[in-house]
């Protein structure tokens, strides 16, 4: 890996004062496909079933999936708050199975995706504003690191990088955590290493992106997590049911269980 200036992608977000969120968990990925989405609904569902009042916000603007994921039909989506015909509390509803409240998003929109920067803040802001109601709030990034994924995850107390042993997904997850240091050198920036074969196979994934973060940014992000490879995770993705309902005596339910016992303790 190359180290190349961050300035032009961190731009957009650094005009902005940050806010900071200490219960808001971003949740991203430097590219797709590394399991971001399924990780956010597990860790909302173990974080719920510690007793903790839990919010997931579909940040995916455009290509947003945590509904089509649990099989929901919102009467409501992150639409309704953008034209302004309602609140982010009166969109937020009840998953009952999860024991969580999701804002979902809206898959598709363009109108999302190409949101002004003075919006995108403001629809932080308004999940700022009622991030004090909930234990947690995790926001479910989209993929990459573009703007909108820089504007809302900016104030986050926490970020989880999710990534795999992928040579892109390490790669690109080197990326975003370049960016996000770039616009907040303090930020609290945590690894999630997925579908790892073994928990040493995990440590070295870590160890890869570690390294490239001392060497180039002088930055030692810490290893939030690894999650072992599991056949039980994709079955539960096509019966879109959470893995801690349908298999909860699972290695990666473990794993994610794990994780989420950590972010709960107080900071």
């Amino acid at each position: 890996m190359t180290d190349a200036s961050p300035a032009a992608l961190a731009t957009p977000s650094a005009t902005i004062q940050p806010l900071r969120g200490r219960n808001l968990i971003a949740i991203a990925s430097g590219k797709g496909g590394v399991g971001k989405t399924w990780f956010s609904i597990t860790l909302s569902q173990a974080l719920s079933k510690m007793g903790r009042k839990v919010l997931l916000f579909d940040g995916d603007l455009g290509l947003a999936n945590v509904d089509i994921q649990l099989g929901l039909m919102p009467e409501r989506d992150l639409g309704a708050v953008i034209d302004r015909s309602a609140t982010l509390e009166q969109v937020a509803q009840r998953y009952p199975a999860g024991g969580f409240e999701i804002v979902a998003g809206r898959s598709g929109s363009g109108s999302l995706a190409s949101l002004t920067t003075q919006r995108l803040s403001e629809l932080r802001n308004d999940l700022l504003a009622i991030a004090p109601k909930y234990d947690h709030v995790l926001l479910d990034c989209g993929a990459g690191i573009d703007r909108n994924v820089r504007v809302l995850s900016g104030p986050a107390g926490t970020t989880l990088v999710v990534t795999n042993d992928e040579p892109t997904a390490i790669t690109d997850a080197y990326a975003f955590i370049k960016v996000t240091y770039a616009t907040n050198p303090a930020a609290d920036i945590r690894i999630i290493v997925n579908q790892a074969s073994t928990v040493k196979d995990g440590e070295r994934t870590y160890s890869t992106i570690l390294k490239a973060c001392e060497n180039f940014l002088g930055k030692s992000p810490s290893l939030g997590g690894i999650i072992r490879r599991d056949p039980r995770v994709p079955d539960t993705i096509r019966h879109q049911s959470p893995l801690l309902t349908r298999s909860p005596n699972t290695e990666a339910a473990e794993d994610v269980e794990r994780i989420a016992a950590v972010l709960a303790e107080p900071k």
